[in-house]
């Protein structure tokens, strides 16, 4: 998960410098989407995937869920526990590359995956683990660019590949009943590297 064609498309390396940097790389407030729909999501343990500095997990905690949140870079998942401090509130943080991280089986009532751009069989992976993760009634909650994004500017990975398609999506979520899924362009204000108008899939869906 890169945005610089010159380094692998994940570099713990690459992250960790980013989320060294003074102040929040993404802000500290959650993501919009998540923001206008958290309510969705039934109260209990919810996974927070590429959750990076801790924006939106320590947001969810403040609601009263239980929160893990898995990055591959240390740097950002103390900023998430500093964040969390912050409000008086705990979450969970594991370090661990999404390739290798297990979800376990029916154990969530929320999944969420904020601009977590995987390389295309690892993303299918993961998405599968996502279906099997949650629990009868959870929710998976993704925003992500889509391939409209790659020359923008405005955010996001330059490399098409990492970019998402809600058709695409929703082979790769099949077993959960879309209840939000859509393409569309809006702002995107978050910190220094999600900067402006931009193109991006929203999905909200349930398990049965």
């Amino acid at each position: 998960m890169t945005d610089n064609a010159n380094r692998p498309v994940y570099s713990a390396e690459l992250w960790n410098s980013r989320y060294s940097e003074q102040g929040y790389a993404f802000g500290d407030q959650p993501n919009d989407f998540l923001a206008a729909n958290w309510q969705s999501i039934p109260q209990g343990n919810t996974l927070f995937l590429a959750e990076g500095e801790g924006r939106n997990g320590v947001f969810m905690a403040r609601q009263g869920y239980s929160v893990t949140g898995v990055d591959g870079a240390e740097a950002g998942l103390l900023k998430a526990q500093e964040l969390a401090s912050s409000y008086d509130v705990s979450i969970e943080t594991v370090v661990a590359d999404l390739a290798d991280y297990v979800i376990e089986q029916e154990c969530y009532t929320g999944i969420v995956s904020i601009f977590a751009h995987l390389p295309v069989e690892l993303r299918r992976r993961v998405h599968a683990a996502v279906v099997a993760g949650l629990k009868p009634g959870g929710v998976f909650l993704l925003e992500a660019y889509t391939p409209d994004q790659a020359e923008s500017g405005t955010g996001g990975p330059s490399n098409r590949d990492l970019l998402m398609k809600l058709e695409d999506l929703k082979g790769e979520l099949a077993g959960l009943d879309f209840e939000i899924g859509q393409e569309i362009t809006r702002d995107v204000i978050e910190g220094r590297y999600h900067t402006g108008s931009a193109h991006v899939v929203q999905v909200l869906a349930r398990k049965p």
